[in-house]
């Protein structure tokens, strides 16, 4: 199972720390991705990072302000969050992939390639 916390209301230009703790065994076999979903909007791919934490992948929007990275020791993935815009307003959920690569952008924006999700988090920034 996993869970995201860490959101919460910040203003244009703040910064946020997003963590995704995970219970169970065999965490470092699992790709972690984060998506979001803005009000009224498809849930979208933000990023991803490999089992070993090798490999990240990032939309192009927010790849120069979002940044994850992963502590297998203690079962967390982070997704540290600069310099946020009102547009990045919008619950942000972790997922674990643990069937199939993410080298590919089909795969690893695919939701449906996620096999377990957490609860969400909500990030709201304020202008």
């Amino acid at each position: 199972q996993l869970q995201a916390y860490g959101g919460g209301l910040v203003q244009t230009g703040g910064s946020l720390r997003l963590s995704c703790a995970a219970s169970g065994r065999d965490f470092d076999n699992y790709h972690i991705g984060w998506f979001r979903q803005a009000p009224g909007k498809e849930r979208e791919f933000v990023t991803v990072i490999s089992r070993s934490g090798g490999s990240t992948f990032t939309k192009d929007s927010v790849k120069d302000r979002f940044t994850t990275s992963r502590d297998n020791a203690k079962n967390t993935v982070y997704l540290q969050m600069n310099s946020l815009k009102p547009e990045d307003t919008a619950v942000y959920y972790c997922a674990a992939k643990g069937v199939g690569n993410i080298l590919s952008k089909r795969n690893r924006e695919d939701v449906r390639g996620y096999e377990s999700w957490g609860q969400g988090t909500q990030v709201t920034v304020s202008s």
